[in-house]
């Protein structure tokens, strides 16, 4: 099994204080956790993609490309890249310098999208958002394997015989399809035979393990090896203690925190307690024997081979986060490791042939 810290740069008051810090220490917040993690061997690092309040996370492509600077081994995923808001074009232009600038260490995790505030920022319709995220996708995919596109397309000027540069590293690029419930994420992904990533954060374990089991029976409906398949998994919070009842203790403030900020968002609540919250939901939270306990259980639903949980500290103290890391990798990471299996693909990136592209001569 792999593991992830992934970050969607929330940036909301402080629990104990009330008072959101400066932006400028958020992001050096996310860099720092993107080197702790590196440090503590976890296999990716991972930033979302949201264009609304209270997220900071709506150029993660820089934020990617300063973390390939500070680090050498852990590989780079998008959580999402909301393909349903973007040019292709321009989005293919961004990835593949941030491939090259990684030495290959990319993976996408593309998605449509949520949130009223960022559709309504980029004049997109609840009715076309997935429309424009799977022809988006057909473009993007086409432009990292071939040199020159040609495409009819609906919601950008069409291509003709169109040159993209610089030409991608890694060839093709890998993406998964992030999704929380909806087919057409599924459709997409076993249609072109990708990795699925299932939010799993929200609800109980029912509705993913539902769309999970479709995907796999989409993917044999489109001709694909059942042995090929991969699928990732989320987690709706971390805190590794030594006992149960110390976790309990110490992450009570966080959720609490969220509970309070899910209710003036108006927000749904689905978890009341932190005693529920950590019965039904996928966090996890508790001794090693119990956090080792809940992946297993989720893995016979799911049959994941790739498990993200959150890179920040979410209220939690500094040192108490880093503790709860170290711990996750020394008594967690390495029965998973051992018990369940790593996806069916190569993790290190394939190194692209040595011989230089070559460049058109000028028109």
């Amino acid at each position: 099994m792999k593991f992830l810290a992934i970050t969607l740069i929330v940036h909301r008051p402080d629990p104990a204080t009330g008072v959101p810090g400066p932006t400028h220490d958020r992001f050096r917040e996310v860099l720092d956790n993107a080197v702790l993690a590196e440090e503590l061997g976890f296999d990716g690092f991972g930033v979302g993609e949201r264009h609304e309040r209270p997220f900071l996370s709506s150029a993660p492509t820089v934020v990617l490309s300063h973390i390939a600077a500070l680090t050498r081994r852990i590989r780079l995923f998008t959580a999402v890249t909301t393909l349903s808001l973007l040019d292709p074009v321009r989005a293919y232009e961004d990835y593949a310098t941030l491939d090259h600038l990684s030495e290959g260490r990319l993976d996408l995790i593309i998605g449509k999208g949520n949130g009223t505030a960022q559709r309504e920022l980029f004049d997109v319709t609840p009715e076309d958002q997935w429309d424009r995220n799977a022809e988006s996708y057909e473009v993007f995919r086409r432009i990292w394997r071939q040199d020159r596109v040609t495409a009819d397309t609906r919601f950008r000027p069409p291509l003709t015989d169109a040159e993209v540069w610089p030409r991608p590293y890694q060839r093709p690029v890998r993406v998964w399809h992030g999704s929380a419930t909806s087919k057409e994420s599924v459709e997409l992904a076993a249609r072109y035979g990708d990795p699925l990533f299932s939010a799993n954060v929200t609800h109980p374990i029912e509705p993913y393990a539902e769309l999970i089991r479709h995907y796999r029976e989409r993917w044999e409906h489109h001709g694909h090896d059942p042995a090929d398949i991969a699928v990732g998994a989320g987690s709706a919070g971390l805190y590794v203690a030594r006992t149960s009842q110390e976790a309990l203790a110490a992450y009570r403030p966080v959720f609490e925190s969220n509970l309070a900020f899910q209710r003036t968002a108006g927000l749904p609540v689905v978890f009341e307690t932190l005693e529920d919250f950590v019965a039904r939901s996928s966090a996890l939270i508790g001794s090693p024997e119990q956090v080792l306990d809940k992946v297993h259980r989720y893995h016979e639903r799911f049959g994941h081979t790739v498990l993200h949980v959150s890179a920040d500290a979410g209220g939690l103290p500094a040192a108490r986060h880093r503790d709860s890391l170290e711990l996750f990798q020394s008594e967690v990471a390495p029965v998973l490791r051992r018990d369940i299996p790593d996806p069916p693909f190569p993790w290190a990136p394939v190194r692209p042939r040595t011989a230089p592209e070559a460049v058109p001569a000028d028109r």
